[in-house]
């Protein structure tokens, strides 16, 4: 029996002094961790010309960028790389986002312009739908009158855009809007897009 109620003392005394206990049953608030998610965010091409054969690679100038050398240029080729950006978004306790963004990467080259263009043409695609309208509202500084809608695109996120009057009134008792969205896809995974608002489909 003693030993019994020794063990239990320590238990309880173990508990006491460390928060992550299962004994712990004090009332710290515990702050919500953000939530993340890593998109394709943009492409471009870049024009450059082949600097020096390396083995089986090439330099690409004006960065020096080492890349394989598919496509058996020689020195001083011009060349045309697409390079791509991802952005972390970070949603945060108070339903805003934070956005930060990836440095420029290059994806692969291509022997002209026109071949370049072509895969663009693939990862960023531009089409017209219906997304959900969360609200309209109105916000009133120094006597001038701001109106923005917001919408929930297709990834979840939401955004605000500003409105002129017509739009607003139009939309005011909506529950859904005419788009355009941009699709960027991910170029190793296609399936995985993330839609950015280019504009309003009339």
């Amino acid at each position: 029996m003693r030993l019994l109620l020794a063990l239990i003392m320590v238990l309880l005394a173990a508990g006491c002094g460390n928060s992550q206990s299962v004994f712990y049953t004090g009332s710290e608030p515990e702050e919500a961790l953000p939530s993340t998610a890593r998109v394709p965010w943009d492409y471009r091409i870049v024009e450059g010309k082949v600097g020096d054969l390396v083995g089986s690679d090439i330099t690409v100038l004006p960065d020096n960028e080492m890349l394989p050398n598919d496509a058996n240029y020689a020195t001083g080729d011009p060349v045309w790389t697409l390079q791509y950006m991802t952005a972390e978004l970070i949603a945060g306790p108070d339903n805003r986002n934070d956005l930060v963004l990836s440095s420029w990467q290059t994806i692969k080259s291509f022997k002209t312009e026109a071949e370049a263009k072509s895969d663009l043409e693939e990862l960023k695609v531009s089409v017209t739908t219906e997304v959900d309208l969360v609200g309209v509202y109105k916000t009133e500084y120094q006597g001038a009158t701001r109106n923005f809608a917001v919408l929930s695109l297709p990834s979840g996120h939401e955004i605000k855009q500003p409105v002129n009057d017509g739009r607003y009134a139009a939309l005011k008792d909506q529950k859904t809007a005419k788009v355009v969205l941009e699709e960027v896809h991910d170029y190793i995974d296609y399936d995985a897009a993330y839609a950015k608002f280019r504009g309003w489909a009339e």
